[in-house]
């Protein structure tokens, strides 16, 4: 039986079997409805409102619900046989803690008992996943940001950086800024970010952002409970937000300046072949446009060295970028576990969960 690769977003959980030019075969929300302990409680209007996140801004936070959701994902949506379980790969966001990596291997052996582990940091599996092993990778989820330095297969912290903002703070955006145009309407936070993913693009540069905060052409379009709404100039300023993150009220520097500055961090040998094989990954990165103004704001970056996007290979699934880390797993896997790199039952009986760390890079 091949190896399960599970990638546990804030917003999607992508799983599958380790097929790495396909698609994973679910992809599924994260978030999940939870059911009141106590069985009186059955109308339907309180059950629709009691929502759990096991994933917060990429990390694991609800362990109880994080295991009810990968119950259904192995048992039900991939078909494992209680008692016949088998390997799973993990992709970790960029800087998990340690405390996080120990509970998902005991949760693993413990609770599923599966015969092995690995787990492998997303940035390394993005750049896997379009056939490297050193480059950036610049990833906007849908809780974070992450950009990271990755060399011969390992991240460089040092190099790397964490920044709590992605596609639900660009939702919210979107949310205020439609409200404003059309202060009538009432909109749902699922209605705008349906609209954000259809609509929101990004800017040539700023200064057809600034003319399109100007005079840019309305769109109406109709919701599905019939109200009527303008979209205009709005949806330029969800693509600006990464570029001037003070549209969201942040003091940072733009995201092409941010890695940059990453990268300055390391030794000047490394410089070119990190930013000449730079990775954008995460659902935002889809956004129309987003990558050629990344490209064109690269070219007027402050680094002797340009940031260079890498393309995928013509055999990879469209969309890559939206489960890069996935497919990256994907190959990965096919390497660890036949070559029994991976932690083992064995290995965690006799050591614990602190063996992740030993074992998984």
């Amino acid at each position: 039986m091949e190896a399960v690769v599970v990638d546990a977003g804030t917003k999607l959980l992508k799983a599958g079997f380790a097929v790495p030019d396909q698609p994973p075969s679910m992809v599924i929300p994260t978030q999940m409805k939870r059911v009141p302990e106590d069985e009186s409680l059955t109308d339907a209007s309180l059950l629709e409102n009691v929502t759990v996140d096991p994933v917060v801004r990429g990390f694991i936070r609800d362990w109880d619900a994080m295991e009810d959701l990968l119950r259904h994902v192995l048992y039900t949506g991939l078909g494992w046989e209680i008692g016949n379980e088998g390997q799973i790969l993990f992709a970790d966001p960029l800087a998990t803690p340690k405390a996080v990596r120990e509970q998902l291997v005991q949760l693993m052996f413990e609770k599923f008992n599966i015969s092995g582990f690995y787990a492998s940091e997303q940035a390394v599996l993005s750049l896997y996943a379009v056939g490297r092993i050193s480059g950036c990778t610049v990833d906007i989820g849908h809780g974070k940001l992450d950009i990271a330095s990755v060399i011969e297969g390992a991240v460089q912290h040092i190099s790397s950086r964490r920044f709590e903002v992605g596609g639900l703070d660009l939702t919210n955006l979107f949310a205020k800024e439609l409200q404003k145009s059309n202060p009538l309407v009432n909109l749902s936070i699922s209605d705008v970010e349906k609209l954000k993913e259809r609509y929101a693009c990004s800017a040539e540069d700023d200064l057809s952002y600034e003319k399109m905060q100007k005079a840019c052409p309305e769109e109406l379009h109709t919701l599905p409970d019939g109200q009527v709404i303008k979209i205009g100039r709005e949806r330029y300023t969800v693509g600006e937000a990464l570029f001037q993150p003070s549209i969201l009220g942040l003091e940072a520097h733009g995201i092409v300046e941010q890695l940059v500055r990453c990268i300055s961090t390391v030794s000047t040998e490394n410089h070119r072949q990190l930013l000449e094989n730079t990775v954008l990954c995460g659902g935002t990165a889809s956004m129309t446009g987003f990558e050629d103004r990344f490209q064109k704001e690269a070219l007027v970056s402050s680094s002797a060295i340009r940031p260079s996007l890498v393309k995928p290979p013509e055999y990879m699934p469209d969309n890559l970028a939206n489960y890069s880390a996935w497919v990256g797993g994907a190959i990965l896997a096919k390497v660890v576990f036949p070559q029994n790199q991976h932690v083992t039952k064995a290995d965690y009986d006799e050591t614990g969960p602190s063996i992740v760390h030993r074992k998984c890079f």
